[in-house]
């Protein structure tokens, strides 16, 4: 190789290297405007966050903020996308078993509602706080949500097609184990204190007595 084409394939080099590091450090920007705003739109109260504050935390100009996103309303709609990328992720690590939809579904109940008793504050903000600022859940047409929601349906369907569950609309016995998991995990959530029976137990007795409601 002469000089000339080393000292081609050296820049080239530098300038792949400069570009791929300038896209990891806006990437960690933007992923920590994301955590500033998740914490306060908690801690504060969606209403009471400007993108000032949001700034200030991370001791940035509101100007490099709204390079990153629109305004405060799509930050809120970011931190609940990455929320339900993150829990869609962990249901799909449960791989779909159609020879068995029902262990299949009640295995995914467990799931959903342990990650909100993890994720708790991410969970608020995008089921909870999301809805009273944003229209609708967030469950659009190809969207992360919809896709979340669809794992449920699919595996209901499974389970009528399979003669397991009677012949029940799909739409609604989705929605009713949805409203089942939903419901356990925001209770737990907001009322710790609660002198609830053991966890598990109570988490698997909602889901199994669901199920078994639905079973043919």
């Amino acid at each position: 190789m002469n000089t000339v084409k080393l000292n081609t394939f050296v820049n080239k080099g530098k300038a792949m290297g400069t570009k791929e590091r300038r896209a990891r450090e806006k990437e960690q920007l933007r992923q920590q405007i994301l955590s500033a705003a998740r914490e306060l739109f908690v801690n504060e109260g969606y209403e009471n966050v400007s993108m000032r504050k949001i700034a200030n935390k991370i001791e940035y100009s509101p100007t490099t903020i709204y390079l990153y996103f629109k305004d405060k309303a799509d930050l809120l709609d970011s931190v609940c996308q990455e929320t339900l990328l993150n829990l869609l992720n962990t249901l799909e690590e449960l791989k779909e078993d159609t020879s068995d939809p029902v262990e299949t579904l009640r295995k995914s109940g467990k799931i959903y509602v342990e990650f909100g008793l993890k994720y708790p504050q991410d969970y608020k903000l995008t089921f909870v706080i999301r809805p009273q600022f944003q229209e609708g859940l967030g469950l659009q047409e190809g969207s992360i949500g919809e896709k979340v929601f669809n794992y449920l349906r699919v595996m209901v369907s499974e389970c009528i097609k399979q003669k397991i569950f009677r012949q029940v609309d799909v739409e609604t016995t989705g929605q009713v184990m949805w409203s089942a998991v939903h419901g356990v995990t925001l209770l737990l959530i907001d009322f710790p204190d609660f002198p609830w029976t053991e966890k598990d137990t109570l988490i698997d007795t909602v889901i199994d007595t669901t199920i078994k409601g639905l079973q043919a």
